[in-house]
């Protein structure tokens, strides 16, 4: 938990310092540090399904989870 903690505080000064250097808004650079975080975990969390697909669909076809409605009408 102190890892993610200490992530999350990196990203959140990393978004606002980046932001300002190019903005010199305080305002701005505090929004963009509140909510670029939470769209990323957004896009992530939707980047993780597409890539469990795909790697669902890189496993040989033996090795593939079946499911259950299969094996009722096999």
């Amino acid at each position: 938990m102190l890892k993610t903690l200490t992530f999350t505080i990196m990203h959140f000064c990393i978004a606002f310092g980046v932001t300002y250097a190019l903005t010199g808004s305080v305002a701005a650079s505090g929004m963009v540090a509140a909510i670029e975080p939470l769209c990323n975990s957004v896009g992530f969390y939707f980047h993780e399904k597409v890539w469990q697909r795909f790697e669902r669909r890189r496993q040989p076809a033996a090795e593939r989870p079946k499911h259950a409605w299969l094996h009722h009408h096999a």
